[in-house]
């Protein structure tokens, strides 16, 4: 048998198109996917994040030495162990202490995974600002109704609608919740649903596994009981599922700012609790229907609005030499 050599053979370089949902968006950035860098992306982010603390911190310390209330603000923490968040300072510095966390990630994403930051909002490479306010307008409906029957139920048994709590000022409480909230909402989001989710998509690639995966970190960073931790469950599950199913942040962003506006702007006039860490199983289960009926509700109006669940992502690859011919 004699084998004729053609000359050296090399490994061609071919294009792949496909279609990616919005966990597997990795594959889309500036730099060639690489099985570590959500990893050093993560630890970038932190790093940054711990700077941009300690940034802040030293102003407050000097500030606490001359304000009498910052210094009564540490002071409470200190005593309770806890945060205060019916209190204005306390809020401010609890809002931003997660809201800071949004330009660390982003930083540290682009530094380490290049172009296409965008992607980090949705398969359009930005955040759909048209199909989020109708998320917005929708959930918002949801809340408003399961929050006026509650009341009514309330009211019907007898039972007070205020509880203890309320801010002292009111109004320059909810001024500071429409300010901040929304964006302590949104860097959740694209922590924990955005970053997590394409994170574990760049290693696996069914959706369960970025949905459910990330779903522990979420439910641990809320120091509830156990009643309170199955609802950030459920709130997670909700979010990552809205998140793949319409391909971007949007409706879990708009899921998440009614939410937390709801309970803080209501905190404020003495109607919930802001400092709440859990209830009991009839509110999770009220919880869950909420959700649901909300999921629902994304899940008809996704289906008559034209928004993209996918990208196309065009690879270049190595493929293999081709075999060298034989004759016998």
């Amino acid at each position: 048998m004699t084998v004729p050599v053609w000359g050296p053979q090399v490994a061609q370089v071919v294009e792949i198109v496909e279609e990616v949902e919005y966990h597997r968006l990795n594959l889309a950035r500036g730099r060639e996917p690489r099985w570590w860098r959500p990893i050093l992306v993560g630890l970038l982010a932190l790093a940054l994040y711990i700077g941009m603390i300690i940034v802040l911190v030293v102003p407050f310390a000097v500030m606490a030495a001359f304000v009498p209330e910052v210094m009564q603000v540490f002071t409470e923490v200190a005593a309770s162990g806890g945060m205060d968040l019916a209190d204005p300072v306390t809020f401010v510095v609890a809002m931003f202490s997660i809201i800071l966390l949004l330009p660390a990630l982003l930083i540290a994403s682009r530094v380490v995974s290049g172009r296409g930051l965008g992607l980090l909002s949705s398969v359009s490479g930005r955040l759909r600002w048209g199909w989020m306010l109708r998320c917005l307008g929708l959930a918002a409906a949801v809340f408003a109704l399961q929050t006026s029957i509650s009341m009514g139920v309330s009211l019907a048994q007898g039972e007070g609608l205020f509880v203890s709590g309320a801010t002292v000022q009111p109004w320059p409480m909810l001024l500071l919740v429409i300010l901040l909230v929304p964006l302590q909402s949104a860097t959740e989001e694209y922590v924990f649903r955005g970053f997590l989710m394409q994170a574990v998509g760049s290693w696996l690639k069914h959706p369960a596994f970025a949905i459910l995966l990330p779903l522990p970190l979420f439910v641990f960073g809320h120091l509830y009981d156990v009643w309170g931790m199955l609802s950030v469950a459920a709130f997670a599950l909700a979010a990552g599922w809205l998140t793949w199913r319409t391909g971007g942040l949007e409706a879990g962003i708009a899921l998440h700012v009614v939410n937390n506006v709801s309970i803080f702007a209501l905190s404020s006039f003495g109607l919930a609790d802001a400092n709440s860490s859990g209830g009991g199983p009839v509110d999770l289960l009220v919880s869950v229907l909420v959700l649901g009926v909300t999921v629902a509700a994304v899940e008809w109006l996704q289906r008559r609005t034209p928004i993209a669940r996918t990208r196309t992502v065009h690879r270049a690859v190595l493929a293999p030499p081709p075999a060298v011919p034989s004759q016998g």
